[in-house]
């Protein structure tokens, strides 16, 4: 997979780049396709809650079409955190704070959420499956009275355009891709996930749909699963969940 292999349209206005996406494959598109618009009239985050789609922000939708057997799927979304992690790094100055990805695929600035990632995929009728990466970074703006900081690019003194940016997910997605190789690379994906992970060994509480649960998070397992420690009741993997700390700083011994 290389940089040839991918195509993109942009788009001043959408509803949302993940439901375009997802028309084309219903139209038989063969994937590896880019959505971008400057502004989406109807964004959706995780869980289905909305996703403010302010101008001068990123937003791209990535489609691709049986991208590996369902099995080596759950690691996906750490490859996609990596490719966001990349683009962001390459534009933020060395002197900003910390940039780590807290499981599985949230890009932070000194704890501060400065993305958003949403995976949703469905079956289509001719047998294939269409599976979309939507991808929102925050750059000029940033949304007001969420349940996490949040930041924005310019909070760090970054000063450039969509395009610009996208220009670097672009690249960093068709390298990490590669990478993952169909879920075949998942051992090198985990090993530079950790590299940039945020919080282990902290406190946590991670919210699933029906319950939350907290302890030590502990790290990845060679799949991506989050090992959340607690205590004298073992080891629980989480396969999905919303990540949040309790506080700032490693365990006591």
């Amino acid at each position: 997979m290389s940089l040839d292999d991918f195509r993109h349209e942009a788009f001043d206005v959408l509803a949302s780049t993940n439901a375009e996406c997802l028309a084309r494959a219903r139209a038989g598109d063969a994937g590896l396709l880019w959505i971008t618009a400057g502004r989406q009239t109807g964004g959706r985050g995780r869980r289905g809650r909305p996703w403010v789609s302010e101008p001068g922000n990123l937003y791209a939708s990535l489609l691709l079409i049986d991208p590996a057997p369902v099995a080596d799927l759950p690691s996906l979304p750490l490859a996609i955190a990596l490719a966001v992690h990349d683009a962001v790094r390459a534009v933020l100055p060395l002197d900003a704070p910390p940039l780590e990805v807290k499981w599985p695929n949230d890009v932070l600035i000194g704890r501060r959420k400065i993305s958003g990632i949403l995976l949703e995929g469905e079956p289509l009728a001719d047998g294939r499956r269409a599976l979309v990466i939507g991808i929102g970074i925050n750059i000029a703006a940033k949304p007001g009275e969420t349940p996490y900081p949040v930041a924005a690019l310019s909070d760090f003194g970054v000063s450039l355009s969509p395009e610009e940016l996208f220009a670097r997910l672009f690249a960093a997605m068709a390298e990490t891709l590669a990478l993952w190789n169909r879920g075949q690379g998942v051992g090198a994906v985990t090993a530079r996930w950790r590299s940039v992970a945020c919080g282990i060994g902290e406190k946590i509480t991670v919210n699933l749909p029906d319950r939350s649960i907290s302890g030590y998070f502990s790290g990845i397992d060679d799949k991506g699963m989050l090992m959340l420690d607690q205590g004298d009741s073992g080891i629980l993997p989480i396969a999905a969940g919303d990540v949040f700390f309790e506080q700032v700083g490693p365990r006591d011994e």
